[in-house]
């Protein structure tokens, strides 16, 4: 089977620091895939890199075995790659639903018309509000982004992730700074996507039991460089992974 999507040797330098370090993994649909591993181990890098942000030093990246290196974010996200970040990245003074609408206006390829308001557009404010629905933010899709909580505003990350169907989503430790009751609702979010055969997601997060209860996979960095890759009981179980990386009580 090709992966959905594929780092090899996969390389990045800032001056004479290896933050990624020749990094060859691939991913593949119906499978949630979770990198774990200390501060500074080349986590959120390596997400940068394949996804767009950052430009690899060499290596390449993949995506359904298209060489894929060369492009940037914008162009990487219309081949199906989606990114939601550790901090939140919205549009404050626009509306909940301004949002989530603009995703579905990119996805469907629709450019502003002057001779034609947005607002004419029924298909796409259908699309958004259905969008809300699903992450439980149809009732607050006319107030500002501004005024949301934190848990609400990567609840509405998330729905303008889904409103550009991606086939590969990455999510940035979504649970970053949430309450305990808001948790739940953002884990259940993407264990709904999970039960998507066609999706491929990769989940960085430092929790255990988020990790645990959602991955098929555990991949583990130290240092950029890739040190254990396998089923999470597996990964877990492993003494150097334990004491070095998880903590012995993990």
């Amino acid at each position: 089977m090709t992966p959905a999507l594929e780092t090899r040797e996969l390389t990045i330098r800032f001056g004479g620091h290896v933050a990624v370090d020749a990094v060859s993994c691939a991913f593949f649909p119906g499978q949630l895939t979770a990198i774990v591993g200390p501060n500074g181990a080349g986590k959120t890098t390596y997400f940068n890199l394949m996804s767009g942000q950052l430009r690899a030093s060499s290596g390449a990246v993949l995506v359904r075995g298209r060489d894929i290196t060369g492009l940037d974010a914008p162009r990487r996200a219309r081949l199906g790659l989606g990114r939601a970040f550790q901090l939140t990245n919205l549009f404050p003074a626009l509306s909940v639903l301004e949002n989530v609408r603009l995703a579905c206006q990119a996805r469907a390829g629709v450019h502003y018309e002057m001779t034609r308001p947005w607002m004419a557009r029924r298909d796409i404010l259908a699309a958004a509000h259905a969008t809300l629905a699903r992450v439980g933010l149809e009732g607050r899709a006319g107030s500002a982004v501004s005024a949301l909580s934190h848990g609400d505003q990567r609840k509405l990350e998330v729905a303008m992730m889904m409103a550009l169907e991606p086939d590969i989503l990455m999510f940035d430790e979504p649970t970053a700074g949430m309450s305990v009751d808001e948790v739940p609702v953002v884990l259940d979010l993407i264990a709904q996507l999970k039960r998507d055969a066609s999706k491929t997601i990769l989940l960085v997060e430092h929790k255990m039991d988020v990790v645990r209860s959602l991955a098929d996979r555990i991949i583990v960095l130290h240092n950029g460089k890739l040190m254990a890759d396998g089923p999470p009981a597996e990964v877990i179980a492993s003494p150097l992974v334990r004491e070095a990386y998880l903590g012995a009580a993990a």
